[in-house]
């Protein structure tokens, strides 16, 4: 079991420990939940207004683009729980934890769990190839935004190209979305408590002996 896991979390089936429901830490820094609430409004407004509202798509991909960078940034210099050391796995570790998860035996963790931190990755791949992915449609077919340069020699057909890997993995994503809340709400259940809630208020339950 790593350091980040809270060990009485186990939920020892003796009852030796108990959970004072009363006690909280913070867990997540402002910058993680803004972050978290601006990548969901900007993917979600990009999503919604397609190319109706060419210029909003557009201005939502700088932002989740821009969201990315600065996470990028903070995974290595930010708080405890999120920096990428905390939270990123093995691929082994990570099977392990589903396993356990899915038997209801898998610990607790205060910051992201094993299958929790391989899917915020997941996420932020994503996200970052629909959106460049988007810049070079933009480019090619626009004729603007910062990869025009880039883009305006090459020939039509590159266009639908992009276009289509743009589609692509807006689709993925919105899949890794509806996995990730999934997982959200498994998680809240299995552990009693409120994930969602802890991302809003940046606090979660501290278990004690």
């Amino acid at each position: 079991m790593t350091t980040n896991t809270i060990a009485a979390s186990a939920t020892p089936r003796s009852g030796a420990a108990e959970i004072d429901p009363t006690t909280r830490v913070r867990v997540w820094d402002p910058l993680v939940r803004v972050f978290h609430w601006a990548l969901v409004g900007g993917f979600a407004t990009a999503f919604i207004v397609e190319d109706d509202l060419l210029g909003v798509h557009v201005w939502a991909g700088y932002l989740v683009l821009s969201l990315i960078a600065v996470r990028l940034v903070w995974g290595v210099i930010g708080t405890r729980h999120a920096r990428f050391s905390d939270f990123v796995r093995k691929p082994s570790d990570v099977l392990t934890y589903v396993r356990d998860a899915l038997r209801l035996r898998a610990p607790r963790y205060l910051g992201h769990n094993p299958a929790g931190g391989a899917m915020v990755i997941a996420l932020m791949i994503a996200v970052a190839l629909t959106g460049l992915s988007g810049l070079a449609v933009y480019g090619t077919e626009e004729l603007s935004g910062p990869l025009a340069p880039l883009m305006s020699s090459l020939p039509g057909s590159w266009g639908h190209l992009f276009e289509e890997i743009h589609e692509v993995m807006a689709n993925l994503t919105l899949v890794l979305i509806v996995a990730h809340v999934a997982g959200v709400i498994f998680s809240s259940l299995s552990h009693r408590e409120n994930l969602i809630g802890g991302m809003i208020t940046g606090f979660k339950r501290r278990d004690v002996a």
